[in-house]
Parts: C-alpha cells; structure tokens; sequence
C-alpha cells in the first residue's frame, strides 16, 4: 500500500516583535551607560586588593611616570566655582570667554603663566605636551593654589562631600608624590583616595573573608 505524502509547509516566524525589544534594551543600556571620565594621560598605576571602588564625580590628581602633574575637575557641581576662585586669587586676567573655554576642558596641565596663551591656541596642545601643573618646591607648588580654591568652593559645606583621587604611575618618583601631599597639607587635606590597578582577593586573606561573609 502506497505511503501518504504529507506535504510540508514552511514555517514563518515574526521577529519584528523581537526586533523591537532588542532595540528598545540596546537603546537603554546606551543612554543609561555612563561615559568613562577622559584622562590627561596614560598611566600604569601599581596594583592592589580592595573592596570599595572609587565614585565617578570626584577631583583626580594624576602623576605621570616624567613626574608631570594634572588635574582633573570631574566634580562638575564646584568646577565653576574653583576655576573662577583661581583667577581671582592669582590675578590670572581671564576673560568670560577664556574662563568659559577653561571649565570646558577636560583636564589643566600647564602653569598659571601658560593659561592664558593656551586658552586662545588655535590648535589644542595634546596633554603630552603640556608641562603640568608646577610641583617642583614650596615656593613654586601652584597645585598648592588649585587645592585652595578646591577647599574654598567647599566653604559652608560638608569637606566629607569632597572626592579627591590621586592616581601615579607606578615609575613615578616618592618626591614627585610627596610634593603633592604637600599641596594637600599646606590647605589642611588629609583624606584622600589612591587609585591602583585592582587584582584579585586571595581566598586566604581577611579581605576575601569579610567579603564572603565568613571563612573560607
């Protein structure tokens, strides 16, 4: 007896649906992602184990492996306050238009003496080209005047509320970061984070058992 063929029939399948779903999620994570904050420069930070990660608002110091410094206002609420605080206690002269292309820019890594000039360039100077924010000694430290204004657009605030980062390079000199520290003390700052490169906790240290809740 001659088998029955059953004829086959293709199977459609509506992804627009889908479609719709992936794109709605993809245009979520894109909006709701938040941009990491650019960098003067590259450094290799030493490494270390820790358990808290520092916030994204926050006042980062870097220090270069040349001992260069730069300074970086990611602490959007008091950036104003703290660039027009410098100008008017080192007579810098700005104007409204430099001041205004000033708080714009991402990072400061040129003396005093340099703003001006530089504000006024035509073609932006690359940060590698810069010759930082003068920490040589006590008489010429302006990181020292940037910290000043830093603590006076804090007046009448909680100095809890300031997020100050210093991130060296890990062939960065002691006397370059000791030269920072100074800057700190000379405006009463003695709380601060270091940025390092994260490793993995040891699962024999106290670290790894806080973390876990319990020994391991």
């Amino acid at each position: 007896m001659p088998k029955v063929k059953i004829p086959r029939k293709s199977t459609v399948i509506d992804m627009t649906a889908m479609c719709d779903v992936a794109f709605l999620l993809l245009s979520f994570f894109i909006l709701a992602t938040k941009q990491k904050p650019p960098e003067a420069v590259t450094v290799i930070s030493p490494s270390s184990v820790s358990n808290k990660v520092a916030k994204e608002e926050a006042i980062l110091i870097t220090l270069n492996k040349e001992g260069k410094v730069y300074l970086l206002l990611g602490d959007k609420a008091h950036k104003e306050k703290i660039i027009d605080d410098v100008n008017r206690l080192k007579a810098l002269g700005l104007t409204p238009a430099e001041l205004a292309k000033l708080k714009k820019a991402d990072f400061i890594g040129l003396p005093f003496n340099q703003l001006k000039s530089y504000l006024n360039m035509t073609v932006p100077m690359s940060a590698d080209k810069m010759p930082g924010i003068p920490t040589g000694d006590s008489t010429n430290n302006e990181l020292t005047d940037w910290m000043r204004s830093v603590v006076n657009s804090y007046s009448g605030e909680n100095m809890e509320n300031l997020n100050l980062l210093v991130k060296g390079d890990n062939a960065a000199k002691y006397p370059e970061f000791k030269n920072v520290k100074t800057a700190f003390k000379k405006n009463d700052i003695y709380k601060f984070k270091i940025v390092t490169n994260p490793e993995g906790v040891p699962t024999d240290s106290e670290l790894y058992r806080t973390a876990t809740g319990g020994d391991k």
